[in-house]
């Protein structure tokens, strides 16, 4: 696929990675030169000096025959009139943009081809808090993902000694869990001072302490998964309830607000060491979250704001360096789980598995939203795990046993490549835009646990974990209908 993206910062940067390794040709555009040059230098890809807004610049880069346009530059302005230009003067089929203001939402009438001509709108910042979000409503998770808008997830959780399905195989799960419906798709183990190990999932595999365990089920089983992975007999749940946020930006205000809205009764702490900002903060939040002007590095300032009883310590900043420090030093005085926000995809790599629970990177949670739209065949939902390596994508069957190589057969009978694991079928879905004749209620879905007699139907919804990105396009493929298979 052909694809331009606007904007070289660390949105555009991370974007244009993942794209070039799925072997999509890519340009990128920026006004800064040597932006550029180095990011030509790292990623093989092609650059173009300029304004996106202006046609030569976008026909420079290839717009008469590209396929999709990401807009992501610093200002929605430009964003938004990148996708006009490109829609207007050269007819690129997909354009999605980079857009921060709440004024502009996916439904808006602005956005339709008489308007800015978006096909979806992106804000890194929501997609961050919304996730955040997740991860405060299950605190044993290191990550929750969601399909089929949250009728299933996947989590991955690190496994805790003691837990009941910790140091047992997974044939022997049903035995230890009855009651969690639930089917464990990858496993990453540590060894010391190697890479952690990808374990493949099969009948005979042990879970051991401090494993990171991928698994996907319904809904409403994600407590008991968690239970199963995380919790020893003599510990029982403990919800999040004291949060402190080290950073009043964007990202540390939206969440605040978003927590609160929850209707929860969290005791809310937010850190920020610019004292303009703390006077606006405190103007635009409700009473339930106290502003404090203070830097989160500070040893005394979290002392005496009782980090020993934190729940959740989050560190929100622009700068990645403060972010670590903060989130080390709240984990030493106490606090009970800390995360820290990390742009450069190193040092995330870095700090994964360390002292800090979460090192979460805002552009790998907005990620699978573009990811969708570049996938072959009908993919609902993708997303990246384990730092880009591996991915979950949510994909319809769709044809019959004549013209697909998945519909009729048993997954048994299926081939996927080394290490992918089928996860969960999601039957009963209705299609976008579908209305049930007569008026009828729709019928109910339902959520299937992947096993080796589950037989695909027409329309199923699976959901698919796999190690390598390399093998995407096997199974994308694979889900491929043809005219005429036989």
């Amino acid at each position: 696929m052909k694809i331009i993206i606007l904007g070289a910062g660390r949105i555009g940067e991370s974007v244009a990675g993942t794209l070039v390794s799925e072997r999509n040709d890519i340009t990128v555009i920026d006004t800064d030169a040597a932006r550029l040059r180095e990011l030509e230098e790292r990623i093989e890809l092609r650059g173009v000096v300029g304004s996106g807004i202006e046609p030569d610049v976008l026909a420079e880069a290839g717009a008469r025959d590209a396929d999709m346009l990401i807009a992501c530059a610093a200002q929605d302005e430009t964003n938004l009139v990148c996708c006009k230009v490109a829609h207007q003067v050269f007819g690129i089929p997909t354009r999605i943009a980079r857009v921060r203001s709440n004024a502009f939402k996916d439904d808006s009438p602005l956005l339709g081809k008489e308007g800015f001509a978006v096909d979806r709108v992106i804000c890194p910042e929501e997609s961050l808090t919304r996730y955040i979000g997740k991860l405060v409503e299950y605190p044993e998770a290191l990550q929750v993902r969601e399909f089929a808008n949250g009728l299933a997830c996947l989590v991955a959780v690190r496994a805790v000694a003691g837990a009941p399905l910790v140091r047992h195989s997974i044939a022997e799960l049903r035995e230890c869990v009855p009651d969690a419906d639930m089917r464990i798709v990858a496993i990453y183990r540590r060894l010391e001072n190697e890479p952690d190990r990808f374990i493949m999932c099969e009948g005979q595999t042990l879970i051991e302490p401090g494993d990171e365990v991928f698994v996907l089920s319904a809904r409403e089983h994600l407590q008991s998964v968690l239970s199963a992975l995380h919790r020893d007999d003599h510990t029982g749940r403990r919800d999040v309830e004291r949060i402190m946020i080290a950073g009043g930006g964007r990202v540390g205000l939206r969440l605040a607000r978003q927590l609160i809205e929850t209707g929860r009764k969290y005791q809310i702490k937010l850190l920020e060491r610019d004292h303009a900002r703390c006077v606006l903060l405190a103007s635009e939040l409700p009473t339930g979250v106290l502003v404090l002007h203070g830097d989160g590095t500070d040893e005394d300032l979290l002392e005496d704001e009782g980090i020993e009883d934190i729940d959740l310590f989050l560190s929100l900043t622009s700068d990645d360096e403060d972010n670590i420090m903060a989130s080390l030093l709240a984990k030493r005085l106490g606090a009970r789980r800390v995360l820290a926000l990390i742009n450069r995809r190193s040092y995330a790599e870095l700090m994964h598995g360390t002292q800090i629970d979460i090192a979460l990177s805002p552009a790998q949670t907005m990620l699978g939203e573009l990811l969708a739209y570049v996938r072959q065949g009908d993919v609902q939902a993708v997303h990246s795990l384990r730092r880009g390596v591996a991915e979950a994508l949510e994909i319809v069957a769709r044809g019959d046993r004549k013209t697909s190589h998945v519909v009729g057969r048993k997954i048994s009978d299926i081939q996927l490549p080394k290490g992918a694991q089928f996860g969960l079928v999601m039957r009963g879905l209705p299609e976008i835009g579908a209305v049930p004749a007569g008026g009828a209620p729709p019928t109910p879905a339902k959520v299937i646990i992947a096993r080796g007699d589950t037989v695909i139907e027409s329309n199923d919804h699976v959901v698919i974990f796999v190690p390598r990105k390399r093998q995407l396009r096997e199974v994308e493929k694979l889900f491929r209908v043809s005219a005429t298979f036989f």
